[in-house]
């Protein structure tokens, strides 16, 4: 088991001028979480936007969302048990406190986290990778809780028949080598430090994104959430996945923005062409120069454009229709 003492890893991390909050998500295991913008009592209703990341990202991935709009917008930001600032529990069988790195799990939390700060109203959904199918099989027995949808390089449906599975998720998902070097060498957040994007990032970013990582211990969560990768029915996460991919066009009344790095050698143009058709209605901003991390390849267009699609699509209680 492994807490983590968050000072020690915010030093010189850029444009993440937070101070992270934790709380015991489950007994004996901490998650930490941001908590920024204006609170009920400081503001008439302040709107909540909940973002979730994926792998092997953290909350850091979202600073320049929340740095844009924690002026007016109360800003939720967890990581992911395993991940970021986050404690790093063995899943072993005689571990204690144990943690079951499993889809279920991750929605559990999220939704531990919402009950823990008092917000049982609307909110906004925003997403990116694994961040999808969480916060989409969070919605599954919410969605007249979701009013606006921020969708970013992610997935609600199965790997669609005409994209082969990526070899490089398949050295984790799949190989028990491939594994022990991910785990050993920390090798999927590096990677993507260095390949998720289109801009060359400075290496203060690069080591934000990856050093969190380095280290056995560290990387637990990166290859536990490559394992349960939902690919055919009988893995853990399929009958998830599936309902998810079911429900989702009966929302697509739900003001949605749609932001897409089409070089993402994963999440691409497959992906957003099934987005494209469950969500009709949704305002799509795709870029060719853009990769996975498409928020650090184009956060200064995109943090204006999205802050403009919630100002247009308030959110007002339980009266907007959506419900």
């Amino acid at each position: 088991m492994h807490p983590y003492n968050p000072s020690m890893e915010l030093r010189d991390l850029p444009d993440y001028p937070f101070t992270p909050q934790r709380f015991d998500v489950r007994p004996g295991i901490a998650m930490s979480y941001l908590d920024e913008g204006p609170r009920d009592g400081e503001a008439a209703a302040p709107e909540v936007i909940l973002m979730l990341h994926g792998n092997p990202s953290w909350s850091f991935y979202w600073r320049h969302l929340v740095n844009g709009l924690k002026d007016r917008y109360r800003c939720i930001v967890p990581d992911h048990v395993g991940m970021g600032l986050s404690d790093r529990p063995d899943d072993a069988a005689d571990a204690q406190p144990r943690y079951d790195y499993t889809l279920a799990s991750r929605i559990e939390d999220v939704d531990a986290l919402l009950r823990h700060l008092g917000i049982d109203g609307p909110l906004t959904l925003a997403v990116h990778d694994w961040g999808g199918m969480i916060g989409f099989g969070w919605a599954l027995e919410r969605w007249g809780r979701v009013r606006r949808l921020v969708i970013t390089n992610t997935a609600a449906f199965p790997l669609p028949a005409s994209k082969p599975m990526p070899w490089q998720l398949s050295l984790g998902r799949d190989s028990r080598l491939g594994g022990w070097a991910i785990r050993r060498f920390n090798l999927f957040a590096r990677g993507a430090a260095w390949l998720g994007t289109e801009r060359r990032l400075p290496a203060a970013v690069r080591r934000g994104y990856a050093g969190v990582y380095d280290g056995w211990d560290k990387a637990i969560a990166t290859l536990r959430f490559m394992q349960d990768i939902p690919l055919r029915e009988g893995d853990r996460a399929w009958a998830l996945l599936k309902r998810s991919e079911a429900a989702l066009p009966g929302h697509a009344q739900v003001p949605a923005f749609i932001a897409w790095g089409l070089r993402d050698f994963v999440f691409d143009r497959h992906f957003l062409d099934g987005f494209r058709k469950a969500l009709p209605q949704a305002e799509v901003h795709a870029f060719e120069d853009a990769n996975h991390y498409v928020l650090e390849d184009k956060h200064e267009v995109l943090v204006p454009a999205i802050r403009a699609f919630l100002d247009t699509h308030p959110v007002h209680g339980a009266d907007n229709g959506l419900a």
